[in-house]
C-alpha cells in the first residue's frame, strides 16, 4: 500500500485493525503509523484507532463460529489464483461439505477449473462459479478430461450451467468448446432458448414493482414495503428463506447477538427490549433428553412465568435409514451432501434425459440433480427440507 501511495495511487483500501490481516487488507493502523509526520500522512492518528478496534474485537469474538479456522497467510493463491476474499470463504464452505480433509485437492482444482472455464477474471460471482466447479471435481474425483468426457450427464452446480448460458456474460476468450456444448445439452433457459444472445440484462421484461408488492404483502402481510420488495427482486430465494424463518421464529433481530449465535446452557438468563419500555428477561430452566423421534420439552421462565415450548433435537437420528442409490440403471443419487429444496417431479411423471429431477443446496451452492435417463419416475425417497 505504501508503494502504491508512493507512486501516486489516491486511494489504498486498507481495514481496521481487528479486521485486517490473513486475506482481508492490510492493517489501517499500521499504515497509519508509517505515514505519521510525512507526505504521505492520512490524518489519522493510531492512538485515534483504539476505541473502534476494540469495539470490533468484542464483535468479532461474537461471529467466531464463522471464522474459517486459517490463521496465517498463504502464498499458493498466486499458483492457484484464487481471490483473497474468496479463499476463506472457499475453505469454510468446503468443510461444511465434507472436503475439508482435502482442501489441498480442492485448491488444485480451482486452478483446472478456471482453466475449464475459459482463464476468466475472477471476481463476485465468476469466482464463485470457479469454486462451485472445483469442489465438484474433488467430490466426484474428476480430472478435466473425466469432467469433460462426463460432461452431458454430470450434475453441475446451478451457477456452471448459468455460467455456459452467458448468465453473467460473455468471457474475454469466450466459452470453451466442446466443454459448453456438452454442459448445455438437455439444459435450457426457462423461454426455451439454449443460452443468452449477448448481455443477458438486455432482454430481461421490465419489473413491475406495483404488481410484484402487492403479491408480496398478500403472501407474507409483515412485509415492510418496498424495501422488502427490492430485496425480493434482488435474492428471491433468500428473501423467500428469511420470511418462512421469520413466520417460524418471529423477528429474531431483537435478541442479543451472543444468545442468536451460541445456545444457551441450563441457567443462563438474557435481557432483552423488543420495543422502548418493553424488555424480556428469559431464563432457560431445563433441556430434558428427547425421545426417539428427537421430540422434547424445553423448559424456560419468560420475566418469571414458567414456559413449557416442544422443540426438536435434529441432531437425533431416526432410526430407519434412508435407501442408498445403487448402481442399477435408473437409480439416481446425490452428488454431495445438501439438502434438497425442491423436488420436480413425481411418481409416475414422464420425463427425459437430462430434466432437474430434484435441486439440492449446500453452503449457497444449488445444484440440478438431472435425469441419466429418459423413462417414467418409479419411486421418489426425498421430499423437500431433507438432508
Amino acid at each position: 500500500m505504501l508503494s502504491a501511495a508512493e507512486a501516486g495511487a489516491d486511494v489504498v483500501d486498507v481495514a481496521i485493525d481487528s479486521m485486517s490481516g490473513i486475506t482481508s487488507q492490510p492493517s489501517l493502523g499500521a499504515l497509519a503509523a508509517a505515514t505519521a509526520g510525512s507526505e504521505l500522512d492520512i490524518g489519522v492518528r493510531p492512538q485515534d484507532l483504539e476505541p473502534l478496534n476494540s469495539y470490533w474485537e468484542q464483535v468479532r469474538s461474537l461471529y467466531a463460529p464463522f471464522e474459517s479456522g486459517q490463521l496465517s497467510g498463504s502464498s499458493d493463491v498466486y499458483r492457484n489464483e484464487i481471490p483473497g476474499g474468496q479463499y476463506t470463504n472457499l475453505l469454510f464452505q468446503a468443510s461444511q461439505l465434507g472436503l475439508g480433509d482435502q482442501w489441498v485437492e480442492v485448491k488444485r482444482k480451482y486452478a483446472q477449473a478456471n482453466l475449464l472455464l475459459g482463464d476468466i477474471p475472477k471476481v463476485t460471482p465468476s469466482s464463485k462459479v470457479v469454486g462451485d466447479l472445483a469442489q465438484l471435481m474433488v467430490a466426484q474425483k474428476l480430472e478435466p478430461d473425466q469432467l469433460i468426457e462426463q460432461a452431458e450427464s454430470l450434475a453441475f452446480p446451478d451457477s456452471v450451467v448459468s455460467y455456459f448460458q452467458g448468465g453473467i456474460g460473455l468471457p474475454p476468450g469466450g466459452f470453451p468448446e466442446p466443454l459448453r456444448s456438452k454442459v448445455l445439452k438437455g439444459r435450457s433457459l426457462e423461454d426455451g432458448r439454449a443460452a443468452y444472445d449477448g448481455r443477458p440484462g438486455a432482454t430481461m421484461k421490465p419489473y413491475d414493482f406495483d404488481k410484484e408488492l402487492g403479491l408480496l404483502q398478500a403472501s407474507y402481510p409483515s412485509n415492510k414495503g418496498e424495501r422488502d420488495a427490492l430485496s425480493y427482486a434482488l435474492y428471491p430465494q433468500v428473501f423467500r428463506d428469511w420470511q418462512e424463518h421469520r413466520a417460524v421464529y418471529g423477528e429474531v433481530e431483537a435478541l442479543p447477538t451472543e444468545a442468536f449465535l451460541h445456545p444457551m446452557a441450563v441457567g443462563d438468563e438474557v435481557e432483552f427490549a423488543t420495543e422502548p419500555g418493553r424488555s424480556w428477561i428469559v431464563k432457560l430452566v431445563s433441556v430434558p433428553k428427547p425421545d426417539e423421534n428427537g421430540q422434547t420439552q424445553v423448559i424456560m421462565e419468560l420475566n418469571g412465568e414458567r414456559w413449557f415450548v416442544p422443540v426438536t433435537d435434529n441432531s437425533v437420528q431416526s432410526a430407519t435409514a434412508r435407501e442408498k442409490a445403487g448402481g442399477s440403471p435408473g437409480s439416481v443419487g446425490s452428488p454431495m451432501p445438501g439438502v434438497v429444496v425442491d423436488v420436480k417431479v413425481k411418481p409416475g411423471d414422464t420425463i427425459r434425459e437430462g430434466e432437474p429431477l430434484v435441486v439440492l443446496s449446500a453452503m449457497k451452492m444449488e445444484t440440478a440433480i438431472p435425469a441419466p435417463a429418459s423413462g417414467v419416475v418409479e419411486r421418489l425417497l426425498v421430499s423437500a427440507g431433507d438432508k
